[in-house]
């Protein structure tokens, strides 16, 4: 085993949303098609809520890749706090208006009104990361969806302050709710293996039988997030010794050392 497979393994979990990183496990392809058959529905609103870690953003990546060619949707990975320039966003994709200066609610709701999409198309405004956006703006957005003139999908992570908001101002747009759960000890498993398998590191997902996976699952409660920032520093660690002290590893199962070593360098154990 080279060293660079190592550090290409470490490349694998790399912190980062790509949608050719998705990794199909049977109960998140399942809760995907649950998203993809929601959105076909009338509905004003959809809501997809889970712990920071658990996939949301992935979600709303592959959703806009796969949609992209059949219907009219955009995705707003990062929240645009400021009211003008988020409602400048939403005419110039969903109606191709460039406005200058100052552009409020009333305003755009104006806009909406005078411009209509072919067809009756509703467009899919995708908004991650929702609960960063302000209550008197996620209200606003409540009116939009209101109009049936833009369909959102909303994501939240799972809080009792985010639970509270969508209560207060969604429980009767919000028509469906998913949530997005951390992975279970084999579904971990399965997470970290064909991830590193996709990349052709096969020597490395031989590494990962359940003990190891076991500590991994106990560190970071099968949470997507933490488990990659473990595996990221898990091989730069195994990278080091590889070149300084390569008799110290055993590269045909991972170290459970090197593992517990590796999470008290990302803060999952408290040194």
């Amino acid at each position: 085993m080279k060293d660079s497979i190592f550090n290409n393994s470490k490349d694998v979990f790399l912190d980062s949303v790509n949608v050719q990183d998705y990794v199909q496990l049977d109960r998140v392809s399942t809760l995907y098609q649950s998203l993809k058959d929601s959105v076909k529905k009338p509905l004003k609103m959809i809501l997809l809520y889970g712990k920071p870690g658990t996939g949301k953003s992935m979600f709303l990546t592959k959703l806009c890749h796969d949609l992209s060619s059949s219907q009219k949707i955009f995705l707003y990975d990062t929240p645009i706090l400021d009211d003008g320039e988020f409602f400048k966003s939403l005419a110039h994709d969903l109606f191709d208006v460039k406005y200058n200066g100052e552009l409020n609610f009333t305003q755009f709701m104006l806009i909406i009104k005078k411009n209509t999409l072919e067809n009756g198309e509703v467009p899919l405004i995708l908004l991650d990361e929702a609960q960063l956006y302000s209550i008197t703006q996620m209200e606003k957005i409540r009116l939009l969806s209101d109009t049936r003139c833009v369909k959102f999908v909303i994501t939240l992570h799972k809080t009792e302050k985010e639970d509270l908001i969508a209560k207060e101002h969604f429980q009767t747009r919000i028509w469906e709710s998913i949530e997005l759960e951390n992975a279970s000890n084999n579904e971990l498993k399965i997470y970290i293996q064909k991830k590193l398998m996709k990349a052709n590191c096969f020597d490395s997902a031989n590494m990962f039988s359940q003990k190891p996976v076991n500590l991994i699952h106990k560190l970071t409660k099968g949470n997507y997030r933490d488990t990659n920032k473990l595996l990221y520093t898990f091989f730069d660690i195994y990278s080091w010794y590889f070149n300084n002290n390569p008799s110290a590893i055993n590269t045909n199962i991972a170290s459970l050392k090197i593992i517990e070593m590796s999470a008290i360098h990302t803060g999952l154990i408290d040194a």
